[in-house]
């Protein structure tokens, strides 16, 4: 049975923007799309190391800042003819609070 952390509020996130979180296992990005809906993915694009956080949210999708890769929010898969992938990570509301799997990431510190 998996723990969870808090690691926010639905409120300090934008419509379709991003927070980070720090992990032990690398700086992770947090997204509420437009209709209230929490991602978690890792903030790093393959391609070029693009901060994924500052992307460009539309749908369940989020665009790379540098070189326009588009990455699914709930699979992490790029989209169209580019390949690669991104870290997912399991989050999890109860109200208005958002919760990350303990599991995942011990020692949470917010930015």
């Amino acid at each position: 049975m998996s723990e969870w952390i808090k690691i926010g509020h639905l409120s300090d996130i934008p419509l379709r923007g991003a927070r980070c979180i720090n992990t032990p296992i690398g700086r992770i990005a947090v997204f509420r799309t437009a209709t209230n809906e929490v991602y978690a993915i890792e903030d790093r694009c393959p391609h070029k190391g693009g901060p994924l956080s500052q992307g460009i949210v539309h749908g369940a999708q989020v665009t790379c800042p540098l070189h326009n890769w588009v990455f699914s929010l709930e699979t992490g898969q790029a989209q169209g003819a580019d390949e690669g992938q991104v870290r997912t990570f399991a989050l999890r509301r109860e109200g208005e609070a958002i919760l990350i799997d303990a599991n995942i990431a011990l020692a949470v510190a917010a930015e």
